[in-house]
């Protein structure tokens, strides 16, 4: 059985895609073994929380995530974006490519690029592969030999996919944060949305900050400050530009009015 680990080990390691540029990294989890977590973790999610009963916002939700997730580095996995309705401004991505995003937050949100802005943030957090790093560094090797044995080791498996989704909640380190801010950046421009309108959001959030409402905590306890985010988001904006693309503004106005 150990050489059959170590055989593992060695054969699952590959360099993979985690960033614009040719940005590679060392991943030991494959990806049907990510999209597997990430699908536990969605049935959790969906089994405790309340997805919005309206067709129209979550096909035209969807709509907008396919569009950035055509023009983002990672095309190895099946991308899904579901509206949660509660009054939450969160969003938050599973391993695999399961995106959710909360009504608080759509409620809050004046335009499509600002939408757009939000869900390339959190595709950004999937094709860099944040969560599933993470449970690398919990679990290093011994990881794969969960996988591998399969329904043996059940129990193992059901505490990696609670882990997976402790650490969704979590957050992710300052630097995950500002790297997904910056492929985000870059992905919206890339579906033809003004980048900008990431940089609105995160000046709603800077606005929140002083006195935030209990919707919103979550979020900028695990969040770094947002005026920080501003900033190296215009320098980013700066360098790869895109202020002239459209916002959406009634495309979205329309959409709002059914929340």
């Amino acid at each position: 059985m150990r050489k059959f680990i170590v055989f593992l080990i060695l054969f699952s390691i590959s360099c993979v895609t985690t960033g614009p540029g040719g940005k590679t990294d060392f991943i030991f989890i494959s990806t049907p073994e990510e999209v597997e977590i990430g699908k536990q973790v969605a049935t959790d999610v969906e089994a405790e929380e309340k997805l919005l009963r309206n067709a129209t916002v979550q096909n035209y939700v969807n709509d907008v995530g396919q569009k950035i997730a055509r023009v983002c580095d990672r095309t190895d996995v099946e991308y899904t974006f579901k509206v949660i309705d509660k009054d939450e401004i969160n969003a938050f991505a599973c391993p695999g490519g399961f995106v959710y995003i909360y009504t608080g937050l759509l409620e809050t949100l004046d335009n499509e690029a600002q939408l757009a802005g939000v869900l390339a943030h959190e595709i950004s957090h999937v094709v860099a592969r944040h969560s599933i790093k993470k449970l690398q560094n919990i679990y290093g090797y011994s990881i794969l030999a969960q996988i591998a044995l399969g329904d043996k080791a059940e129990g193992a498996a059901g505490d990696i996919v609670n882990v997976a989704a402790m650490l969704i909640l979590q957050g992710y380190s300052r630097d995950n944060e500002f790297e997904a801010d910056r492929y985000g950046i870059l992905y919206a421009r890339n579906a033809g949305y003004n980048p900008h309108g990431m940089i609105q959001v995160f000046e709603k959030f800077e606005k929140m900050e002083g006195n935030p409402p209990p919707a919103v905590l979550g979020l900028l306890s695990s969040h770094p400050p947002a005026a920080e985010r501003i900033r190296k988001g215009e320098s980013e904006i700066g360098r790869i530009g895109g202020k002239g693309f459209p916002y959406h503004e009634d495309r979205y106005k329309s959409i709002k009015s059914q929340l």
